[in-house]
């Protein structure tokens, strides 16, 4: 894999290439259609997202990346910084903690990519990010009831550990609240 870094204000733009005619590289708003069909078939796991939302997360994301194949998007990964303004009540109970974080409000790999190291490529980027600017720690949430046990056993290959969970969607969906440390405590 070859990389490019630049400093560009208060976000560190990454360009990776990988084999296989895959690329990490940030997401623009040129990308946002494929974005919103990537949302809408895995709704189910993650939550509603519309045109004016998504550019209003991307507006405040530190961390907002997308995965190219042959020229078309087949993954991407949007995490939000603490102090953020951003109503996700998962986001919230990170942010009640305190603390530093990036919160992984959604990653999405399309059907025909699972299973080939998109999703684990993104993380590796985004923990890179992680630790490069500072952050402690990568937070997010997995359902549980109704379970998305891909994602739970993804997430715990990666070392993410449970630090709480909470009901979600009026009650309809019980959510595992995760963290990875980005950095050994002091």
């Amino acid at each position: 894999m070859s990389r490019s870094t630049t400093h560009n204000g208060d976000a560190l733009n990454t360009f990776a290439s990988i084999s296989g005619g895959l690329a990490i590289r940030p997401a623009d708003p040129a990308d946002f259609a494929d974005i919103l069909r990537l949302n809408g078939e895995w709704v189910h796991f993650t939550s509603p997202l519309d045109a004016t939302a998504l550019a209003q997360l991307h507006a405040q994301s530190p961390y907002h990346r997308v995965v190219e194949s042959d020229g078309r998007i087949v993954a991407f990964l949007l995490a939000i910084r603490e102090g953020s303004d951003y109503a996700s009540p998962n986001y919230c109970w990170f942010a009640d903690r305190g603390g530093s974080f990036l919160y992984v409000d959604r990653v999405i790999v399309d059907e025909a990519n699972q299973g080939q190291g998109v999703a684990r490529m993104l993380y590796a980027d985004l923990l890179a990010f992680a630790r490069e600017w500072g952050f402690d720690r990568v937070v997010c949430e997995l359902d549980i009831d109704p379970p998305n046990e891909a994602s739970r056993l993804f997430h715990d290959s990666l070392g993410f550990r449970e630090v709480g969970t909470q009901l979600v969607a009026n009650g309809t969906k019980l959510v595992s609240l995760r963290e990875l440390l980005t950095r050994r405590p002091a």
